[in-house]
């Protein structure tokens, strides 16, 4: 196979979709998101990509293996029409990152994408109990309109940036003309994290005005806070992560 594939699935018919990014990043926020989409709404996937810069892998399901991949799919979201981008693995090389967000953007321009939006977390390196949203954006326009739905820019912040492909979506969606920003909701980088994932996904709502139901988060949450508490009640004392395995990657 090539470097990087893309397999056709379905062509839906789109009216000025939005590109939503929805990959493995700290607390795994990203693909909490994305994946409730997915599962909550009406949806369908539509296209599949595979590259050899992904693991060498397969998954299987009842016995049926899936090569490994990141597929997109076609979700109506009131009156947004998204493409939700979706997958268990990020590339491992540098190589491949560039190539697979190229690849991302080469779906979104086919099936008409206007912008994006790639969302993630941003550790703290602590735990938290409120979860505020921290924005990036590749342009003036996008910027203001998700700081109207309550996203705070805070300077140089996340500090070293932005890398994997969620930072690439807007460095490279840039360079072709298509606007695009990140959402990144604060967690402490420690464990998977619904409700920073519940938050990302609030803002995401005001912004593209459509309502999603977060029972199966919230449940998740509750679950989480449970694993918390244990890990408090038995590790008590141990030191937290430095700033550098904490680094944001999206």
């Amino acid at each position: 196979m090539d470097d990087f594939e893309i397999e056709a699935i379905a062509e839906p018919d789109l009216a000025e979709p939005v590109l939503i990014e929805g990959l493995p990043g700290v607390g795994h926020v990203g693909k909490l998101a994305g994946e409730h989409l997915v599962e909550e709404l009406d949806s369908e996937l539509v296209r599949r990509v595979y590259s050899t810069h992904l693991p060498p892998q397969v998954s299987v399901d009842d016995g049926l293996t899936q090569l490994a991949c990141a597929e997109v799919h076609a979700v109506e979201a009131g009156d947004a029409d998204l493409l939700v981008l979706t997958g268990d693995h990020q590339a491992q090389d540098t190589v491949g990152h560039y190539g697979l967000a190229n690849t991302f953007l080469d779906v979104a321009e086919d099936l008409g994408v206007e912008s994006v939006y790639a969302l993630g977390g941003v550790p703290t390196g602590e735990l938290i109990k409120e979860y505020d949203v921290i924005g990036a954006a590749s342009t003036e326009e996008i910027r203001d309109r998700v700081e109207e739905a309550g996203v705070e820019f805070r300077g140089d912040e996340p500090a070293g940036g932005i890398v994997g492909v969620s930072g690439l979506l807007l460095g490279l969606g840039e360079r072709r003309e298509i606007p695009a920003a990140c959402l990144m909701g604060e967690t402490s980088g420690y464990l998977v994290d619904p409700k920073s994932a519940q938050a990302v996904l609030e803002v995401l709502q005001d912004v593209l005005g459509f309502e999603v139901d977060f029972g199966s988060l919230e449940e998740r949450a509750e679950e989480m806070e449970e694993v918390v508490r244990k890990i408090q009640e038995m590790e008590q004392g141990t030191p937290a992560p430095s700033d550098e395995d904490l680094r944001y990657i999206g």
